[in-house]
C-alpha cells in the first residue's frame, strides 16, 4: 500500500513539473516564459556603499540562474526585474544605562518593479523590500560592512525571488 502511495506521488510531482507551471525550485513560471531581463540594480540611497549595486544584481542574475530554467537577455525579456537601492542606514537598536548604543543595526531597502510582459497579472509594481542585521556598536561599519551586506542582500535575493516567480 505505501509503496502505491509513494508510486502516486512520484507520478503526480512529475506531470506537475512536466506541464512546466510548477518546479521542484518553488517556481510558477508558464512553459512560453523563457527569458529574463534584471538590468543593473541603481543606487539611490543617501549614505554610499559603492560594492553594494554590483552584489545585489550578481547576486539576483545568480538566484535567477540557478533556480530557473529562463535565459537572461539584455533587454525585452518576457519577464523584467528592475530594482533600485533606496535605503542603506545605520541605526542604534538597544541602549545601555549610560544612554550609549550597544546594538546597531544596518537595513537596506530595495524597490522593484517586476514586469511579466506575457502574463501582466503576475506584476509587481514598486513594492519595497527591507532586511537588517545587527552589530555590535563596539564596531565601526566599515569593520563588519562587508559580512553584513553579504547577510542582507541574501535576505533581499529570497525574498524578491518569492514575490515574483515563487509568487509566495
Amino acid at each position: 500500500m505505501k509503496l502505491k502511495a509513494l508510486i502516486s506521488m512520484l507520478l503526480a510531482g512529475s506531470l506537475a513539473a512536466a506541464c512546466g507551471i510548477y518546479s521542484f525550485t518553488g517556481t510558477s513560471i508558464q512553459p512560453d516564459v523563457n527569458t529574463i531581463t534584471i538590468p543593473y540594480v541603481e543606487y539611490r540611497a543617501l549614505r554610499v556603499n559603492p560594492a553594494l549595486s554590483n552584489q545585489m544584481t550578481e547576486a539576483l542574475q545568480e538566484k535567477f540562474r540557478r533556480l530557473t530554467r529562463l535565459e537572461q537577455v539584455d533587454v525585452d525579456g518576457d519577464l523584467e526585474l528592475v530594482c533600485e537601492i533606496t535605503g542603506y542606514d545605520v541605526k542604534a537598536t538597544a541602549v545601555t544605562a549610560d544612554e550609549l548604543a550597544s546594538q546597531n543595526r544596518l537595513t537596506v531597502t530595495v524597490k522593484v518593479n517586476f514586469t511579466n510582459n506575457k502574463y501582466p497579472e503576475d506584476n509587481v509594481e514598486n513594492k519595497s523590500f527591507s532586511a537588517y542585521e545587527d552589530f555590535d556598536a563596539t564596531l565601526t561599519l566599515d569593520s563588519v560592512e562587508g559580512g553584513l551586506c553579504e547577510s542582507i542582500v541574501d535576505k533581499l535575493v529570497e525574498d524578491i525571488f518569492n514575490a515574483t516567480v515563487a509568487q509566495w
